[in-house]
């Protein structure tokens, strides 16, 4: 168990890349990346470098790789002062087999100093003495002044993020599960509070992986050997699999735990809400890698857009055809629910690009044409599953949809047995929705047959329509193709 310091969180206005020939017109530059002179860097770079050299105390090396595909995994290294964040390391990146580290050659490093700061940061232009820098050209990040570890984490991400859509590779921030046999693969996208984790973990199917993927014309592949769980509240009924992983080899941050008998309060927030464990993916029974299997497979069959709609105007289910697909994984939408933070009265909508937008370091469309790409190589189809609310807001009192009947839905994807119904289109959406799945009730397919106003129904569908239609215009002229996607 360790605890992080004053950063318990990423620090995602301290994350710059360093603007150089080969990244200055393919990074999608602003608020996510942020550019950094190379003079800079170097200076940063020298700070870190007479850290190490004058500290006489271990210094901890791991190597492995991102990315569980043979063919297109980065062998990565990380450095660090501290033992525990090789640790997590070791527990999160795909680890190298024996005879595979005589010979490593990393395609890119990390050196973690997080026990330095900026004190030249007003100079710098910087956002605080805090500094995360990418310097894509000499393969280098250098960190310093946080101790939080999702930092190593998210910035391998971010590089595979930049060097794999070269090659034709869509990376993506998501959940993959298989059937038994590991065939039948599908793809769960979601923000925080869809249920993308809950969704993904089936008793009848295997885990790939719970975060980061990429999908190469082998098939779908892993990018990670580990996961980072949330573990604020965590309980054994309903989080069993997260429950149970953590046993040698897991590590706890932030939590609060009684000194003498080491036990854990999972649900003590005192330190932060965004308590985590890491632990090597293998410690979850019901995963690929626990059966000794690779984190791969075949090309995903389905691919699940999950949103938590609290204006409740989506409908539980619809089938996007390719424009609508790019378009909703460009918008990356969901909703904060009334009740849930402070202030928040009504629901409030949340736009995150390719549901990941915090790690793209390319414009989304460069993603959504890859994802369009592939889907009309290999057949896979995509479908939008509401996790929120139908026939109301939760402020009007309107029921969520049962999670039971999000997984007969789900299930009915699954099996196929979905694309024996017929589909109307909405009329606001331009949605394909169903008129009849076996196990859920008709009218709550259609959501405005479950609204008792139909008028109330229009104006929020309206409004939320707007809020689709000005999010999308941040992209540029380059997306204006795919507005026949969006709401009419």
């Amino acid at each position: 168990m360790v605890h992080t310091g004053i950063y318990t969180g990423r620090s995602p206005k301290d994350k710059y890349i360093v603007e150089e020939g080969s990244t200055k017109d393919n990074i999608w530059w602003g608020d996510v990346n942020q550019k950094l002179d190379e003079e800079i860097f170097d200076e940063l770079f020298s700070l870190v470098k007479n850290f190490y050299n004058a500290d006489s105390s271990k210094t901890y090396v791991f190597d492995g790789y991102g990315g569980d595909d043979k063919d297109h995994q980065l062998p990565i290294r990380i450095i660090a002062k501290k033992s525990w964040q090789a640790h997590f390391a070791n527990n999160m990146f795909v680890r190298p087999h024996k005879n595979e580290l005589k010979n490593f050659n990393p395609e890119f490093t990390i050196i973690n100093a997080s026990d330095i700061s900026n004190s030249e940061y007003i100079n710098h232009k910087m956002n605080s003495e805090t500094f995360i820098v990418f310097n894509l050209k000499k393969k280098i990040a250098i960190i310093g002044g946080t101790e939080y570890a999702g930092e190593m984490k998210k910035g391998i991400f971010s590089v595979l993020h930049y060097l794999l859509p070269m090659k034709n590779i869509l990376s993506m921030h998501c959940s993959a599960n298989v059937d038994l046999q590991n065939k039948n693969a599908c793809l769960f996208f979601g923000l925080s509070g869809t249920g993308k984790t809950t969704l993904s973990t089936d008793p009848n199917r295997l885990l790939i992986g719970d975060d980061e993927h990429g999908w190469s014309e082998n098939g779908l592949f892993n990018f990670e050997g580990g996961c980072y769980a949330k573990a604020i509240r965590l309980n054994k009924d309903d989080e069993p699999d997260i429950y149970n992983a953590i046993r040698h080899g897991a590590l706890l941050e932030n939590v609060v735990y009684d000194e003498n008998t080491h036990k854990v309060d999972f649900d003590d927030a005192s330190k932060t809400e965004n308590t985590r464990v890491s632990y090597p993916i293998s410690h979850i029974e019901n995963s690929l890698s626990f059966k000794g299997l690779p984190s791969t497979s075949g090309h995903p069959r389905n691919i699940i857009f999950l949103t938590c709609d609290a204006f409740g105007v989506l409908p539980p289910v619809a089938k996007l055809d390719q424009e609508q697909a790019m378009y909703h994984f460009i918008s990356g939408y969901t909703a904060k629910v009334a009740g849930t933070e402070r202030g928040i009265t009504e629901p409030v909508a949340t736009f995150s690009p390719c549901f990941g937008g915090p790690f793209l370091t390319l414009h989304p469309l460069r993603y959504a044409e890859l994802l369009k790409s592939k889907m009309a190589s290999y057949g896979s189809e995509v479908f939008l599953v509401n996790t929120g609310w139908v026939g109301g807001s939760p402020s009007s009192g309107a029921s969520r949809i049962s999670i039971k009947d999000t997984r007969t839905i789900i299930d009915s994807i699954l099996n196929k047995s979905i694309n024996k119904s017929n589909f109307n289109k909405d009329d606001v959406f331009g949605l394909m929705i169903p008129n009849k799945l076996d196990g859920i009730e008709d009218h709550i397919l259609n959501p405005i047959n479950a609204w008792k106003s139909k008028e109330e129904f229009h104006l929020e569908s309206k409004k939320l329509s707007d809020l689709f239609k000005e999010n999308f215009i941040k992209y540029g002229n380059q997306v204006e193709h795919l507005k026949v996607g969006g709401p009419f």
